[in-house]
């Protein structure tokens, strides 16, 4: 599927959910319409495989059949379906019944079939504790079917659903070519961003901005040592512990597959219950096997996470890629208990008022020394003083703050404020700390600035290279860091400002004076044309 058509089919879901949402917020809806995109990518690719599976013996119906094939072979091969199932669990990972396929569903929606509630209901159920190996219980708990806001009684709600099942899938089948697998894992994607883009301050708690997405994957992926070298082949763990969507690891997914390379596993932690549904789903969607990631409902602070809870240093888990967004300037609680808590206690611990550090801190205590992580987080972590102060400057004696990227202001749905990148490393190469003062590369929006491709790439290739540019990059020492009290404010190192122009005094004296002599000179010739016609000079 081409760009153009991919957004179009993007900006026809979009307009269905905006018309169909009827009593319900754009947030409320949100989850009813990625459910059912998240149902049609299940089932075209369960239904895929099955063909692949049973070669010739897959069911070819009549143009009046309405029923799925797969249904067909089912009620004829009913001895060998629990083998059949067996086999699909081997190599897709899940089983759906034939009864709760997209396909099935949408023809229950076209013919306004009464049972199309009871099927969705039991199809989710179904999906949730049976489908997959590992249970994926609650993956559906944000949507309410009963609800009031789709009608006051099971009829309405049925012929409600009806409704937005059978435009759905309608709006769908226009862009459906079978040839492009992606193409409603990209649909999914594009329609969280428009969500977020219209849900203000609640956007930041489940998308980052594609394009500083875009950043932070591309910085990670690169070798941690040398970054010219150019990408790693192998990432073994990726984690990022504000997880939102998962849009942000996926986005290091597809640049390591760009770049010919391989990740082991994707870790995920999100507080947020309906975002973790939502990231889950958008594993799933882009063809992210239920073995190969593992997103976990839990309070990052808190750090509740069994894998993440083991003391001994030899047993520990690490991440080579770590990438996060956490909530800028978040409210926590920290308690005397959590001064001993084995990642904070060689640093202390944030203020109340601002959980940044307390956030970064977590994250990097899982870096292994090999890697790289890279943490969007609002400017004042870099010059606020007090206990942030004391945590700064160990990080920088350590040698462990490796490039600090300043971003331009109102990037976000969620703030206006400007941010930027820190990028952390265990043992790193280079003694000095790159500085990148991006603030004034970008495109202004009517509501919201964004990046341009050239932007993020100037970013990135001087990141890689080390590059140092006039009133845009510099690598600065230790020393003249410490002389500035590890106040890391990028304007201290990298002013965007121009210089004013020496003014030469002496050669504006000479001009002052050839200017009075060429005045003196036209004065004469003037007061010797006057004296020839008998009038007084001046």
């Amino acid at each position: 599927m081409t760009e153009n058509n991919q957004t179009q089919l993007g900006n026809t879901l979009w307009k269905i959910a905006d018309e169909l949402r009827g009593a319900m917020n754009a947030d409320q809806f949100r989850d009813y319409m990625l459910s059912f995109l998240f149902l049609r990518y299940l089932s075209d690719n369960y239904e895929a495989a099955a063909k692949k599976e049973l070669g010739k013996d897959y069911p070819v119906l009549k143009d009046n059949d309405k029923r799925t094939p797969l249904s067909v072979w089912y009620e004829e091969n009913n001895d060998d379906v629990k083998e059949f199932e067996k086999q699909m669990r081997r190599k897709v990972h899940y089983v759906i019944e034939p009864t709760h396929l997209w396909n099935s569903i949408a023809e229950l929606a076209k013919t306004q079939s009464k049972e199309l509630l009871r099927t969705l209901q039991d199809g989710f159920k179904y999906i949730e504790n049976e489908s997959f190996e590992s249970t994926f219980q609650g993956l559906f708990s944000e949507i309410n079917l009963d609800s009031d806001k789709l009608g006051k009684n099971y009829e309405e709600r049925n012929k409600k659903l009806c409704n937005i099942i059978q435009t759905i899938a309608e709006g769908i089948k226009e862009f459906d070519k079978g040839d492009d697998a992606d193409y409603l894992g990209n649909a999914y994607e594009f329609l969280i961003g428009k969500f977020a883009a219209g849900s203000g301050q609640k956007a930041g708690e489940f998308y980052t901005p594609q394009r500083i997405s875009d950043i932070l994957s591309s910085i990670v992926i690169l070798d941690s040592q040398d970054p010219s070298s150019g990408e790693k082949k192998k990432i073994e763990r990726v984690l990022d512990f504000a997880s939102g969507s998962g849009s942000l690891l996926l986005n290091v997914r597809k640049k390591m597959t760009l770049a010919k390379g391989t990740i082991g596993k994707i870790y995920g932690q999100e507080k947020n219950i309906t975002t973790y549904n939502l990231a889950r789903m958008n594993m799933l969607l882009h063809g992210v096997k239920d073995t190969e990631f593992e997103i976990h409902h839990g309070d990052t602070l808190v750090n509740d996470w069994e894998i993440l809870n083991e003391i001994n240093p030899s047993k520990k888990i690490e991440f080579d890629a770590i990438v996060a967004n956490p909530p800028f300037s978040y409210r926590w609680e920290p308690t005397e208990a959590m001064g001993q808590d084995f990642r904070f206690k060689s640093y202390g611990l944030a203020p109340k008022s601002a959980a940044d550090f307390a956030f970064l801190l977590h994250g990097f205590h899982f870096l292994s020394k090999e890697g790289t992580m890279a943490i969007i987080l609002p400017h004042g972590v870099l010059f606020r003083s007090g206990a942030e102060e004391k945590i700064r400057r160990k990080l920088l004696e350590d040698g462990n703050i490796d490039t600090v990227i300043g971003l331009p202001a109102n990037l976000f749905f969620s703030t206006g404020i400007p941010v930027c990148i820190l990028v952390l490393k265990k043992c790193k190469k280079f003694d000095d700390v790159l500085f990148i003062n991006a603030v004034d590369h970008f495109e202004k929006g009517k509501r919201q600035n964004s990046l341009l491709p050239e932007n993020i790439d100037k970013i990135v290739n001087t990141y890689r290279n080390r590059t140092e540019e006039t009133r845009y990059s510099r690598r600065v020492t230790m020393d003249e860091i410490v002389k500035n009290e590890f106040n890391l404010n990028i304007s201290r190192y990298v002013s965007t400002s121009l210089d004013e122009e020496l003014i030469d005094l002496k050669e504006v004296n000479k001009k002052l004076v050839d200017l009075d002599a060429e005045i003196n000179k036209a004065r004469e010739t003037h007061n010797k044309f006057l004296m020839e016609l008998g009038l007084p000079p001046i």
